[in-house]
């Protein structure tokens, strides 16, 4: 892994990190990654929520979400709804090259800092907006959590099994990270076209959308021919056998045939090669109609092995199936170790911290994690001291203000 800034491809940009939570926060942190700087700004009153959300550490009582999702920030206090807050991050929006958001739509201009004011300090500036519903629309007032865009945005709907309700899709954060990924997406294109017009601009994400963007044909397929997907359990209703299949230890793996000749290869590693016969289930029309017979068969094959045995024997015949791994059989498989997906820091006050690792690998610049999450506050010196020039008395009275 690289370790210094300068061999990145994003060494001098800087990010003011305003945000809260996972969403726009994300987005910065993937680009710390990669070279960027990012000052995160906190209210000095507890920092970011975010710092209390999961499981605490020894460190100030700052969880492990917060080590693992605000990695490679340097971290100040300051309170916007002041006129010296104000004015203190008008200063670092004039040196900074993008600013990340995610307050109610109105909020910053509540506080005398729209984008009408950010972009005539700075001309240059990016300035990425995350909300539940966006900027614009008659929902755009209304409170958003990822929980809530999985719903509206489609995707719940879809999960759980056909006869039960809908459910959560896995991380009830789901739509912070894909929404902190566009946002990041949205970063790179803003300051591509800031390269070659001198100006900056505003992304607007609303948090429903990257669950919305998601959704493969379910939008054409509606359009066209009116159709409603349900939910489809442990499989799918375009390919069989593709689902969730329980091994003889009592584990599952999942299996994929997408295509007859996957399901031909399958059949042979079952030991009933005549399975992909023309006038048995060759084709995936005929697996479709004969779905329950199909899976059945394929479940009394991996219920007649263990996993590791099932995963072996679909691998050297070549038929696509993996482990349903839980976080504690990731930890044991050799794949996480070799593509360095756990990386390991020690902190002094909390111990070891596993977080994952970079991704996507960068062949000549590999993306670097410098450390965990900071403790709060931990750059007021370098960042109003040495950045801005703030002398250490101007620091102390800001402090004893409750500004910082």
């Amino acid at each position: 892994m690289a370790e210094d800034a300068s061999n990145l491809p994003l060494e001098g940009i800087r990010i003011l990190d305003v945000a809260t939570f996972v969403a726009a926060p994300f987005a910065s942190t993937i680009l710390s990654e990669f070279g960027a700087e990012v000052i995160k700004v906190e209210n000095p009153k507890g920092g970011d929520p975010w710092r209390h959300y999961g499981t605490k550490t020894a460190r100030d009582g700052d969880t492990l979400a917060w080590m693992t999702e605000s990695r490679n920030k340097t971290s100040v206090t300051l309170d916007l709804r002041t006129p010296e807050g104000v004015d203190i991050l008008k200063r670092l929006v004039a040196v900074s090259d993008v600013m990340c958001e995610n307050f109610r739509p109105g909020t910053l201009e509540r506080w005398g800092l729209g984008w009408n004011v950010l972009n005539k300090i700075n001309p240059k500036l990016v300035l990425l907006r995350v909300s539940g519903y966006g900027q614009t629309g008659p929902y755009k007032q209304r409170p958003g959590f990822a929980r809530i865009a999985q719903a509206f945005g489609g995707l719940t709907y879809l999960a759980g099994m056909p006869d039960g309700p809908p459910v959560t899709p896995g991380s009830t954060s789901l739509a912070d990270y894909t929404s902190g990924l566009y946002g990041a997406l949205g970063i790179l294109i803003a300051l591509k076209s800031r390269d070659r017009t001198g100006e900056g601009q505003i992304i607007d994400m609303a948090l429903y959308e990257s669950i919305f963007r998601f959704l493969d044909e379910l939008v054409p397929a509606y359009a066209k021919e009116g159709t409603v997907r349900q939910r489809e359990g442990m499989g799918t209703k375009l390919a069989c056998p593709h689902g969730h299949f329980q091994t003889g230890d009592d584990k599952w793996v999942s299996i994929a045939c997408t295509s007859d000749r996957m399901f031909e290869r399958l059949s042979k590693v079952m030991g009933t090669p005549e399975l992909a016969g023309e006038d048995m289930y060759q084709t995936t029309a005929q697996r479709i109609a004969n779905r329950e017979t199909v899976d059945g068969l394929v479940t009394e094959f991996t219920r007649s092995y263990k996993q590791s045995e099932v995963l072996q024997k679909c691998t050297d015949g070549d038929v696509p199936c993996g482990a349903i791994n839980s976080v504690a059989d990731i930890f044991e498989d050799p794949q996480f170790d070799a593509r360095e997906n756990l990386l390991r820091f020690t902190d002094l006050a909390a111990g070891e911290i596993v977080i994952p690792g970079v991704i996507p690998k960068l062949s000549k610049t590999p993306g670097r994690v410098k450390h965990v999450g900071p403790p709060l506050g931990d750059g007021i010196d370098a960042v109003y001291g040495g950045l801005l020039g703030l002398a250490a008395d101007e620091i102390a009275a800001l402090k004893d203000k409750g500004v910082i």
